[in-house]
């Protein structure tokens, strides 16, 4: 079936999809929840212009190579969290930081704050859990094209830049 293979494929008659990402550090994922609603909408549409090249809660096969443009929600909390979306801007065009979390970094970072005696009280549990001395938000790691704020993020400005990348990626 030609007409839905990706342009990547090597059939020169396919149409050229955006390819995307979906990453979730630390966060309640509310977003992603968000993004699942807009699907119940929009996918008919999405799935002949987007490819999900990396989305863990749509597939099992996941794979980070060679992405348009990877949606990042949540705070970086852990050395681990840290080089993965040191990898994941590797392997992007653009990348779109998605929700307070990712934004701002709170409210994970609110323990930043903490007074000294709040800080040595909890110490243990940053220790026991590999916790980070400090909660950063994305761009505190790594460079972001774009901000989607909200708490959870604000649907109508994630359809505004996926629009935006459809066109700047010439898939419409």
């Amino acid at each position: 079936m030609p007409w839905i293979l990706n342009k990547s494929s090597g059939n020169k008659n396919a149409k050229k999809k955006l390819v995307v990402g979906w990453f979730s550090f630390t966060c309640s994922e509310d977003s992603t929840i968000m993004f699942l609603e807009l699907l119940n909408d929009s996918f008919f549409d999405w799935k002949s212009k987007i490819e999900f090249r990396y989305c863990r809660f749509l597939k099992s096969k996941n794979e980070l190579k060679d992405l348009d443009v990877a949606f990042v929600e949540g705070a970086i909390s852990t050395q681990k969290e840290l080089d993965s979306l040191k990898e994941v801007r590797k392997n992007c065009k653009k990348l779109v930081a998605i929700g307070a979390c990712a934004v701002y970094g709170r409210p994970a970072s609110q323990r930043n704050e903490f007074d000294v005696k709040t800080k040595k009280e909890i110490d243990f549990i940053l220790k026991r859990f590999g916790y980070l001395d400090k909660v950063l938000a994305l761009n505190e790691v790594v460079k972001v094209d774009e901000n989607v704020p909200g708490c959870p993020m604000n649907t109508e400005k994630f359809k505004e830049i996926l629009n935006k990348y459809l066109m700047e990626f010439k898939v419409v």
